[in-house]
């Protein structure tokens, strides 16, 4: 499975970058409003952090607007990911991109069926929001397995990001069905190596090498 970070800050990309866990990087307009930076300059100071996708999402709702952002943010760097709402306007933007040669992840999916139109768009991605449906006391982890169903069924190549990620068990699960990809908080991404019988047996240890060491 491959983790994508799920942040625009550049002090949580290299951290996580230097544990050898970032696979890529999604952001959107909120976590680059965070920032307080410009959009573009921060989609680049990533692409030099990182080889691998970075997901910027275009802010217009037309399917003109969106291609012509779209263009202007693939050709800051060639890694570089155009994500695109899932409405028609989008489906019809990633249709033109994807003709272009320039890859999209379509964003904010909740059904199946709009992960199924998404691929037949030419989607390189789609990004199911797994956390924002167990809200609403769904199970968004069933929306993935529908999902990879779908596009095993029909040999699709696109790729699912499980997004909208809460906790560590989102991710566990998500890579016990196979999904391609998880963006996570970095938060979130930390907790993995956290077990407090790890640092129980740390602590024994430590404390068997000092007793051994005072007794000699």
């Amino acid at each position: 499975m491959k983790f994508f970070l799920d942040t625009a800050n550049i002090d949580e990309i290299r951290a996580a970058n230097e544990m050898g866990m970032v696979d890529g990087v999604t952001t959107n307009p909120s976590l680059i409003a965070k920032e307080g930076r410009e959009f573009h300059e921060v989609i680049r100071e990533i692409a030099g952090l990182i080889e691998g996708p970075i997901s910027a999402e275009v802010i217009g709702l037309d399917t003109g607007s969106m291609v012509k952002e779209a263009r202007v943010l693939a050709a800051i760097h060639a890694n570089v990911v155009i994500k695109v709402p899932m409405t028609v306007d989008g489906l019809k933007a990633v249709r033109i991109l994807a003709g272009e040669g320039i890859r999209t992840n379509v964003t904010l999916i909740f059904s199946p069926l709009q992960a199924l139109m998404a691929a037949k768009a030419g989607a390189a991605y789609v990004s199911p929001f797994v956390g924002r449906l167990d809200d609403l006391s769904q199970e968004g982890l069933s929306l993935v397995e529908q999902v990879l169903r779908i596009y095993q069924n029909y040999d699709y190549q696109t790729e699912i990001i499980v997004a909208s990620v809460r906790h560590p068990l989102h991710v566990l699960e998500a890579a016990l069905m196979g999904a391609h990809i998880a963006t996570i908080p970095f938060s979130v991404l930390k907790r993995f190596a956290d077990h407090p019988m790890t640092e129980k047996g740390i602590a024994a240890f430590l404390a068997d090498w000092k007793k051994a060491n005072e007794t000699t």
